[in-house]
């Protein structure tokens, strides 16, 4: 099984809001774990994650945060999305300041 790329853009206008969504990605790398009480063992799921403010080009149009998140599986991504704690918190983090987000996954296959 191939794994899976998933990139997030979001819009986020105020530069601390932005400061503060890339503090919450650090800790969400550190602690982003399948929890014993869904029956997983505890440990990092996330294969490989990268974060960091888009550099101003126009093509970016708007987006300028740019997130790119590395999964073994389809399933461990659909557990980020819908029962990880990490991710959880994350998003409590980001709703209030985004003004859009763009998610699009894939398998990579190279």
């Amino acid at each position: 099984m191939a794994p899976i790329e998933r990139i997030t853009l979001f819009k986020i206008p105020n530069e601390a809001d932005r400061a503060r969504v890339l503090e919450q990605y650090k800790v969400l790398a550190k602690t982003a774990t399948k929890s014993a009480s869904f029956s997983y063992d505890g440990k990092p799921y996330i294969v490989a994650a990268a974060v960091g403010s888009s550099i101003p080009d126009p093509r970016n149009k708007g987006y300028n945060l740019s997130v790119k998140t590395t999964f073994a599986s389809m399933d461990d991504m659909k557990y980020y999305d819908n029962e990880c704690e990490a991710h959880k918190a994350l998003k409590a983090c980001v709703g209030p300041v985004n003004e859009d987000v763009l998610t699009t996954f894939y398998e990579n296959i190279l």
